[in-house]
């Protein structure tokens, strides 16, 4: 799944690329006003990783190395359709790369992957703030959910 656009490639990551996707893990966190926290995004990220629980995908600079950005999907299942759907519950770009396209070449990575594996489709969610999520989202093909409400019970 690798393509070169903007001097950017975007692949699947794995455990070796753990130290380069935790400080972009960790911005991520702090964008949504988490505190940072680098060993404990190295922990998640391993876990996830290590137990194929997640699809990280991984934006960089071939030359040079450098992660640009990455996104992460978790698979989730729906009885109705009896069919694979794809949450993309995380997408971020590194500051030093906003501008050179590379949350679009992650989304449609995304969306590659998703009808690799046959899924029905890619559901993701943002903060109602987070209007320039929403316009590259929207750019892509996603659609904003006014069928059904969501609700979330914290413990």
């Amino acid at each position: 799944m690798t393509e070169i656009y903007n001097g950017i490639s975007v692949r699947s990551a794995s455990l070796p690329d753990l130290e380069r996707l935790v400080p972009l893990f960790d911005a991520y966190r702090v964008f949504y006003r988490q505190p940072s926290d680098p060993e404990g995004a190295a922990r998640f990220l391993s876990e996830r990783l290590g137990q194929l629980q997640s699809v990280v995908l991984l934006a960089e600079e071939p030359e040079s190395g450098e992660a640009a950005g990455f996104t992460q999907l978790y698979p989730t299942f729906s009885s109705v359709s009896m069919k694979r759907s794809w949450i993309l519950n995380d997408l971020y770009v590194s500051e030093s790369f906003r501008g050179r396209r590379v949350g679009g070449m992650l989304l449609d990575a995304a969306r590659q992957h998703a009808e690799l594996t046959g899924a029905k489709g890619i559901a993701l969610s943002t903060a109602p703030e987070n209007v320039t999520a929403q316009k590259l989202y929207e750019g892509r093909g996603y659609r904003r959910d006014d069928e059904y409400l969501n609700y979330f019970l914290t413990l």
